[in-house]
Parts: C-alpha cells; structure tokens; sequence
C-alpha cells in the first residue's frame, strides 16, 4: 500500500493548468471582416450611383439610344465619325425615333448615348468590383465562415440585373412602343433595391463580431423586428409602384395636390387605347399616379405606428434608428408631392429618388437594430 502523498508533492506534481477553450463562434473562421466590410461599402455606393444614372437615363429619355447589347464589345463608345454614324442608323430604326424624334440631330443623339452608356459601363464596373474582390478575399481564404454564399449571392444578382436591364430596353425596339415597358422597368429597379438591402444587412452585419451578434440577438425585440420588416416590404412596394409612375411618364400629369386636378379619383381611370381595362393599373397614368399617392399615405400612417413602438424601445440607438426612420417618411413625403407639383422636373424627381435609397436604408438599419439590439450605458444615457 502506497504511502500518503506529501501535500508539497502533489503541487510540484500537479502539471500544466488546462487551456481555457473559447466557444464554437470564437473557433469559427473570422477572415477579414473589417476589409470585407470596406469592400460591401464600395458596392454599396456604386450602387447608389448606378441607381441615380439609372433615373437620370429614364428621366432624359436616354434608355432606347443603344439599341444591341454587346457585353464586351459595347465597353467602348463609338471613337470615330463612321462609328458615330452607324450608332445613329441603328436608333432611327426604331419607334422612338420614328414616332417621336424624328427631328433630332447627332449631337442631340451623342447626349443620350452618353448617358446610356454611362449606365452600361457602371454595370460592367460594378460586376468587376465584385469579382476582383471576391476572388481575392476567397484566393487568400479570408472569407468569414458561413459569407462565402452570401457574397455569391450579390454575384448572382448583378448578373441577373445585366440580363433583366436588356430584356427592358428590347421591350421598347419593337411596335410603336417610344418607351420600355413600364412593369419591366419596376422589375429592373426593384432588383437594384434588392442588392442595395443586401449589401447594407452586410455592411451593418460585418460592424460588429459574430459573438457580438449572438449575445444581441439573445435581447432582441422580436415584435418590433416583425413589424419593420412589414414595414419594409410596404417600401419596397412603393418603390415598385414610383417605378411604374416613372416608366409611363405619370409625374407629369395631374400637377396639384391633394386633389388631382380638382378630383379625388382621376377621370377615365381605367381607359387605355385599344388595350383591356385590367392594363390600366401600369400603363394608365391617372391610374397609377393615383394608387402611388394612396400607397404613400398608407406607408406614411404605417411609418408613424411603427415609430411610436420603435420609440418604447428600452435601447437607445434603437429609439435613434426609428427616429431617423420617421424623420425621412417625413422628408420623402414632402418630396414627393414637391415631384408632383413641379411636373417631375428632373432635378426633383431625382431628388426623390434619391430619398427613397436613403429611406430604404434608414428602415434596413433600423430592422437590424431590433434584431441584434446595442447594449447601451446608463452612466452615459444611452441605455
């Protein structure tokens, strides 16, 4: 039988204290998250230029002057007289030209070239930012566990936005169309929101770390998350239907408000020329301008419940976040009856648009804050 253990002995013997194992979220692969971030935030703001030359292009008119895609061939505009000439031929082939402008010179024609290819080009551009990035975080294996899909996803999406943008322009070659068509044109828009909501849910998902994110969403305050996101999807309704205003010109009807030109419902509604009634909800401009306005009072009322609850909240950059929110309803409203006042001038309409990428955003941000909440301090008044 052995003998008792000197007390001494057992600590000189007592080995290596264990390592202290950090949790499943430390142990995951964190890549570059910060640099990452840096790249979503280009995309991000490339994207906001692309949809503000995407408006300008509608708004001038300029759309149906680059009448083929060729995706490689057309990164270079015409650099010659004769190429110049052949650019020209190519759009007096079509209905625009023949129905509307038949007037127009090849210095006229050289401006809205311009602007179309400036939109072509952005995309292109864009495409390739996203690429070189992606490859290079993925080639270095820096991409956070669980992202490589995600920025797969906004690859995808942009191919899909060049082939949507071409199926829109093709729908206004042929007819007697003068524009493209109205739904198409939402459906290219729309998309663009979409990525732009991605990117900013990553932007504000990569600010912080992936244990941060699962501590705040321990605390989230779920009832508030469901209804911004009911909110959001009202916006993006909006959008979709400001898109429809837009393709058909409806801006630039019916310029009083609140009544439209002494009516609270447009007259001859639902009256399209050799066309069923039932097309009157995207090609009629009364119409749609009609149910745009209705549709923005409905998010309006909506923005101001939803910001009476957001304000409860007990976390203060969450109150802050709905405050903003409801700031920009406000904002946006003004301009949109400004945009309606003014016949959708361009600098207004542009205007306007432009405050629906920032309302876009300021709703992402705040549906975020719901779900993954910032702990505040007491001491400093921020809880």
């Amino acid at each position: 039988m052995a003998g008792k253990r000197n007390i001494f002995e057992e600590i000189s013997q007592a080995g290596v204290a264990p390592v202290v194992q950090g949790g499943m979220i430390a142990a995951r692969g964190t890549g570059a998250r910060g640099a990452i971030r840096v790249w979503m935030m280009l995309l991000f703001l490339l994207v906001v230029v692309m949809i503000m030359v995407g408006g300008l292009t509608r708004l001038t008119d300029s759309g149906l002057s680059i009448t083929e895609w060729n995706l490689v061939t057309g990164v270079l505009p015409p650099l010659n007289a004769a190429d110049w000439a052949a650019e020209f031929a190519k759009y007096q082939a079509i209905p625009e030209f023949q129905l509307q402008n038949t007037a127009m010179t090849l210095d006229e024609f050289k401006t809205i070239y311009y602007w179309e290819w400036g939109h072509r080009f952005l995309g292109r551009f864009i495409g390739l930012v996203w690429a070189a990035g992606f490859a290079w975080f993925w080639l270095r294996k820096q991409i956070p566990a669980g992202w490589t899909g995600r920025l797969l996803l906004l690859g995808a999406l942009g191919g899909l936005q060049g082939g949507i943008g071409w199926w829109m322009v093709s729908s206004g070659l042929v007819g007697t169309r003068v524009d493209v068509v109205s739904w198409k044109l939402a459906t290219h828009l729309g998309l663009a929101f979409v990525i732009l909501g991605f990117i900013a849910w990553y932007v504000f998902l990569l600010r912080r770390s992936e244990a941060d994110l699962l501590q705040a969403r321990r605390v989230r305050e779920g009832r508030l998350f469901g209804m911004t996101t009911g909110l959001m999807h009202f916006a993006f309704l909006q959008i979709i239907l400001g898109a429809l205003v837009a393709g058909i010109d409806a801006g630039r009807y019916f310029p009083t408000w609140p009544l439209m030109n002494g009516s609270f419902f447009p007259a001859d509604a639902f009256y399209v020329p050799g066309r069923p009634a039932w097309t009157a909800i995207y090609e009629n401009a009364g119409l749609v301008q009609f149910i745009h306005r209705m549709s923005g009072y409905g998010l309006f009322a909506f923005g101001i419940v939803l910001w009476l609850r957001g304000r409860q909240s007990v976390h203060g950059t969450t109150r802050m976040a709905f405050h903003a929110v409801m700031g920009m309803l406000v904002v946006q409203m003004v301009l949109g009856v400004a945009t309606v006042l003014h016949l959708a001038q361009v600098h207004i309409a542009l205007t306007h648009q432009v405050g629906a990428v920032v309302l876009w955003v300021l709703i992402i941000r705040a549906r975020h804050l719901a779900q993954y909440p910032m702990a505040g301090s007491i001491r400093k008044g921020t809880a």
